[in-house]
């Protein structure tokens, strides 16, 4: 490789970044200790002390694993680029298939799949070690088999076509100084399509979903939808609990094809009252257009990344900087995809600002339609239920988390 400019800034980002994220873990560990032997104010009458060390030491042994985690894939990420990985593999696959669309489409599936087992160790334990130890995991090394092999088959049937037309527009002579543009169009297309089509044919590949049975609560989510004017496809309860005992409700799908789904486990846990506090609460972010504006900002974000993309796939330097000895556009694509993460994780507190704003809108919501008590006490039953910190530090939170603490969501309600 070709040490110059862009490899030593490439080396700074990504040491940059790894300090700060073992920091921020250092000072989410120091948050969990301080606060250990005593519930934070407001929560001693429904959350006991021994529920809430649980639920430190349950995040100190995910923060232990996260530590490996960082300099585990930074390594790796080492290995791809400037360790000569990529490059190898790319020169094999050149060797043996002529077309380079294709070839490309392969090369780009082969990271892909050997980068989903590089982190299958990881995996492994998180499930049936950590999540074990604490009492979550239901998972089966069955189920977690079979979910593999799914993932593996639904990525090759998805993203094969897609990669494709992706490389052959890149490729494509007569718009060779727009290619980005068109290549924009096909993710946003296959973006919106993948949401349409996710409820109703991707994720009962791995869960059952049945419509709701309990007529009381049916009608009660019904009046809720009715006031609020919201339609939907319909409500369904998923087996989560053939996975995990976390508990969870979301929205899925766009346009008429809306689902709302509850995780039995949640239903288990939760009156009636609470949960319909909880589908006001996600009623609230459609209300204020939540997801259309988080949509609009990853199509502008891409569509940004595509065209950076656009004048670094004719600089050598980008490509020699990080290990490619020949450029192409396959190559381009997968070391912008390594290198993307790396220059943006400072911009993270920003978006999850954004998020959380939106998070304290939809409360508001739900308090007016609903009775804010109700969801306070669902979201204390779902922070215990799910062994969650209640005392995060305030710069680990800004950065890793979407959602603002349990004490500022219910000190806002309140």
């Amino acid at each position: 490789m070709e040490f110059n400019f862009f490899t030593f800034l490439f080396l700074l980002a990504i040491l940059t970044s790894v300090i700060a994220l073992l920091w921020l873990n250092f000072r989410q560990d120091k948050s969990i200790k301080n606060s250990f032997n005593k519930v934070p104010q407001g929560f001693s009458d429904n959350i006991s002390i021994e529920d809430h060390q649980k639920a430190g030491k349950y995040t100190q042994a995910k923060l232990l694993v996260n530590h490996f985690e960082i300099i585990f894939s930074t390594l790796v990420l080492l290995i791809w680029t400037l360790g000569g990985a990529m490059n190898w593999l790319d020169q094999f696959w050149s060797l043996r298939i002529s077309d380079p669309i294709l070839m490309g489409t392969i090369f780009i599936l082969s990271i892909m799949l050997i980068a989903s087992f590089v982190d299958l160790p990881f995996s492994i334990y998180r499930n049936f070690i950590l999540e074990q130890r604490f009492g979550f995991n239901r998972m089966t090394v069955r189920t977690f088999i079979g979910d593999l092999i799914k993932e593996i088959l639904i990525t090759l049937i998805l993203m094969l076509p897609l990669i494709y037309a992706i490389l052959y527009l890149m490729n494509l002579d007569s718009i060779r100084d727009f290619w980005w543009i068109y290549v924009w169009i096909i993710i946003t297309l296959f973006t919106l399509t993948m949401m349409w089509i996710y409820p109703s044919f991707i994720a009962p590949i791995f869960n059952k979903f049945n419509p709701l049975d309990n007529e009381v609560l049916k009608n009660r989510i019904t009046n809720l939808l009715e006031r609020t004017g919201f339609g939907s496809d319909g409500i369904y309860v998923m087996d989560g609990s053939k996975r995990s005992s976390h508990g969870n409700a979301y929205f899925t799908g766009i346009g008429k094809n809306k689902r709302i789904v509850f995780f039995d486990t949640l239903l288990n846990g939760m009156e009636d009252k609470e949960i319909e506090a909880i589908l006001a609460h996600e009623l609230g972010h459609f209300h204020h257009k939540h997801t259309r504006q988080r949509m609009i900002s990853s199509f502008i974000f891409s569509f940004v990344s595509l065209a950076i993309l656009g004048y670094l796939i004719n600089q050598v330097w980008f490509y020699n900087g990080l290990g490619i000895s020949t450029p192409s556009a396959h190559t381009a694509l997968v070391l912008f995809s390594f290198a993307l993460p790396v220059f943006s994780f400072f911009i993270t507190p920003f978006s999850n600002l954004m998020s959380r704003k939106h998070e304290y809108q939809a409360d508001a919501f739900a308090a007016t339609h609903t009775d804010a008590k109700d969801l306070i006490s669902s979201l204390i039953k779902l922070y215990k239920e799910n062994s969650s910190s209640l005392s995060p530090d305030k710069l680990y939170s800004a950065f890793h988390d979407s959602h603002p603490s349990a004490v500022l969501r219910i000190e806002r309600l309140q």
